[in-house]
């Protein structure tokens, strides 16, 4: 699994697949499909990803959007796809089947504009175009098969407002279930009064030339390794410190390649956002939640200790105490471990000891990028 990154940038030669490579994934030429803008104000965004199935209906207010509903389930799509390369029969019944509660809230709303989009999973199965074709018509909505680069991008738009004002140098990660996209964007060309807008305005593309009053985009990298590909590529793996520290090594290896990885940058200025479950789970801990609260999560900043005082407890738990412990969840205690492992990986390498804590993600960015070309947020 090679880690993809834009033309121009000095990615590793994509590899050769076999003749159901065209299935996984649309050419990067390819438009997104918009609906038409929402007259009623209302809009939706749904990211089908490796584990979870989640959606958000929301409408704008101001600079930001109010949610009005909302749906989460892990269905686990990607269960098997690691060993054969497809979507198994009774993981995609389980995605139909939230699909469908899905569309029961977009008809009950009556939302008009909205982006449904599906990530690594169903880029890599060799049967994701029959997949897809089964929702349209089996389920009634259209799924698009984003790039990597989009999913990247997407990241980045969600976090706009959690961007410092001193901030020039900005490292967004997000951790997904089948991979994990890092964006390095030098934000030093723009004025701090409108680097949140600018931000925004990324959800079109990402620019690599430096321009006054422009973000611009160093380097990215999509790596083909989330919380559960990288579980399941070391499950034979027994011990459990050892399978910890195996995945950590095996994923910073695959940032060999990824140029800010080898350049000196000062640590003044410098912001890591990151935004994944694994991220928030890791700050609920810090936090010493019981039951999760998303406005003592979001914008929280954590230092690389503190992250790593939270993940040897993990560790010292032990399998059977993670599955018991309540600020790790029933659904995420198999999966803590290999999103420890990448995010323990990140924060060795970067000239920080500091990272900013987003609960938001791709639904987040699809909508701030939809309200962003339809004119319908504030400025401010």
């Amino acid at each position: 699994m090679t880690p993809e990154r834009p033309a121009g940038a000095g990615a590793l030669p994509k590899p050769t697949h076999g003749p159901d490579d065209s299935a996984r994934a649309p050419k990067s030429a390819t438009p997104p499909r918009h609906s038409a803008p929402d007259r009623a104000g209302l809009y939706a965004a749904l990211d089908l990803g490796t584990n979870s199935c989640r959606m958000l209906i929301a409408r704008p207010r101001g600079a930001h959007f109010e949610v009005v509903d909302s749906f989460s389930k892990a269905v686990e799509l990607g269960t098997g796809l690691e060993q054969f390369g497809k979507l198994a029969f009774r993981p995609m019944e389980r995605t139909l089947h939230a699909l469908r509660i899905c569309r029961s809230k977009l008809e009950r709303h009556k939302v008009r504009s909205m982006r449904l989009v599906a990530t690594e999973a169903c880029r890599r199965a060799r049967n994701s175009r029959d997949f897809v074709r089964r929702v349209r018509n089996d389920v009634g909505l259209s799924l698009d098969i984003i790039t990597p680069e989009e999913e990247a991008r997407l990241a980045v738009v969600s976090c706009a407002s959690l961007v410092a004002p001193t901030t020039e140098q900005l490292l967004v990660l997000d951790i997904g279930g089948g991979s994990t996209e890092l964006v390095w964007i030098d934000l030093s060309s723009v004025a701090p009064a409108q680097r949140r807008a600018a931000i925004l305005e990324m959800y079109r593309g990402f620019s690599r030339t430096p321009r006054p009053g422009k973000p611009m985009v160093v380097d990215w990298i999509s790596v083909p390794l989330g919380v559960a590909t990288l579980r399941d590529m070391f499950a034979d793996v027994e011990d459990d410190g050892a399978r910890f520290a195996l995945m950590s090594w095996y994923f910073e290896e695959q940032l060999e390649t990824f140029s800010p990885y080898h350049a000196a940058q000062p640590r003044e200025g410098f912001q890591i956002i990151g935004t994944s479950g694994t991220i928030t789970t890791v700050a609920a801990s810090y936090l010493g939640l019981r039951r999760y609260d998303r406005n003592r999560v979001d914008g929280l900043t954590m230092t690389s200790t503190q992250i790593d005082q939270v993940v040897r407890e993990y560790l010292a738990l032990g399998p059977e105490g993670r599955r018991l412990d309540p600020r790790i969840g029933r659904d995420r205690h198999t999966q803590i471990m290999s999103g420890a492992a990448i995010l323990m990986a990140l924060m060795r390498v970067w000239p920080t000891d500091r990272m900013s804590v987003a609960d938001r993600g791709l639904r987040e960015g699809l909508l701030y990028a939809q309200m962003t070309r339809d004119g319908v947020l504030s400025r401010n």
